[in-house]
């Protein structure tokens, strides 16, 4: 490369194979693309992530790079699920507001359907020794994925020793039984403050900020409800950074703690379905709706957790530059993430308690570790080993 193309952004190969985009979109096609990766997009956000960059930048051309980048910076500056939001942006540029449906539908719906059929069969099947045994074995490899996620972001959310101070206190905080949304904003607010940076009228903090204490309130139900359930899930897709695992802090405090409405036990077996499926981990909510209220309270848990993602993108979308290049709202989202990050810490630790309950499901989970960490092995196949070792077990205990 010469100096002239170094001082020279624009002959950058990004920017000239920009210029060869493709143009118009249909939305059959984008609806057969995002169909096809949410029903095989196995191994959360950054697989997923890396599966939209494969199919739209390199194989269709429909983005360079460079604004493949800036969309994915994007979907780190709003609340909801990061490779969800991904598909909505990417829909939202091909095609506008038909665009931005049709790609997000198309990537939840397979996740939607295969995750209600094992709330199903859940329903159905889930007290039988064979199906127990199963979830037995497989719970030990979920909680390894996750403590795995914590020490993967440690390195990005705790960078400075600000961040990591504050994020030992949120994880602190958690542990104490602090709310989880009051510990995010203060997180937030206190990041930027140290920074330096002031509380402005104008300023992007402020305008992100308004609609939280609205989200931040808390319901007061005891027995389930579509419009309760509609509700506690609205709240968690609203105010959700990060991680899809930081879902977990919050699916806890709101539906095992405050409500009681699920169990311990009946937590890890959700996180299991939205692991073992392919798509959104978000799609979680999709399994603890069918048990908490069948077919319908599926449908409206699904709505609830996603339906702010679709509105965030929509804002977002034309802003994406001015969000990406604000120091303020940097500084928010860094205290934010290491918050998470605590959260996270914390959720981990709790659910390992439930897991691990004896010594071969302590064996399992050391083993997943060691298989994740050593081998690199893919979430999903950690989850139906555990099942298949849960199952292994059990027939030999009866032989």
């Amino acid at each position: 490369m010469t100096s002239t193309d170094r001082e020279n952004p624009s002959s950058s190969p990004d920017e000239a194979s920009g210029s060869a985009l493709r143009g118009r979109t249909s939305l059959a096609e984008l609806a057969f693309l995002f169909l096809r990766l949410g029903a095989t997009a196995f191994g959360g956000p950054a697989a997923h992530i890396a599966m939209m960059r494969d199919e739209v930048v390199r194989r269709r051309e429909w983005l360079s790079d460079r604004q493949f980048l800036d969309l994915l910076g994007a979907t780190n500056l709003i609340p909801g699920p990061n490779s969800t939001e991904l598909a909505i942006h990417i829909g939202w540029q091909r095609r506008r507001w038909a665009g931005l449906v049709i790609a997000g539908v198309s990537f939840i719906l397979p996740a939607m359907l295969i995750t209600g059929g094992l709330a199903w069969a859940y329903v159905r099947y889930g007290k039988l020794p064979e199906t127990e045994w199963l979830l037995w074995g497989a719970k030990p490899g979920i909680v390894a994925v996750i403590a795995q996620a914590v020490w993967r972001l440690t390195g990005t959310a705790a960078r400075t020793s600000l961040l990591r101070i504050v994020g030992v206190g949120a994880a602190t905080a958690a542990a104490l039984g602090i709310n989880e949304l009051a510990l995010l904003l203060a997180s937030g607010v206190l990041v930027v403050a140290l920074r330096g940076r002031t509380w402005q009228r104008g300023s992007p903090l402020r305008q992100l900020l308004p609609g939280v204490p609205a989200a931040v309130g808390t319901a007061t139900l005891s027995a389930v409800t579509l419009p309760g359930l509609f509700w506690i899930f609205l709240k968690i897709g609203s105010v959700l950074f990060g991680s899809g695992y930081v879902l977990l802090a919050f699916l806890r405090a709101d539906l095992v703690q405050r409500l009681h409405w699920l169990t311990e036990g009946q937590l890890l077996d959700a996180i299991v379905a939205g692991q073992v499926t392919p798509g959104p981990v978000f799609t979680t909510a999709t399994f603890i709706g069918y048990v908490l209220a069948g077919p319908s309270g599926a449908v409206v848990a699904t709505c609830g957790i996603f339906l702010p993602a679709f509105i965030f993108v929509a804002i977002s979308g034309p802003l994406v530059a001015k969000v990406r290049n604000s120091p303020t709202l940097g500084a928010f989202l860094d205290g934010v993430n290491v918050a998470s990050l605590g959260l996270m810490a914390v959720v981990t630790a709790q659910l390992a308690h439930a897991a691990v309950v004896d010594l071969p499901t302590a064996l399992l989970g050391a083993l997943a570790v060691i298989l994740l960490l050593r081998f690199k092995l893919g979430s999903t196949w950690l989850i139906v080993g555990g099942a298949a070792a849960g199952l292994v077990i059990k027939l030999l205990s009866h032989g």
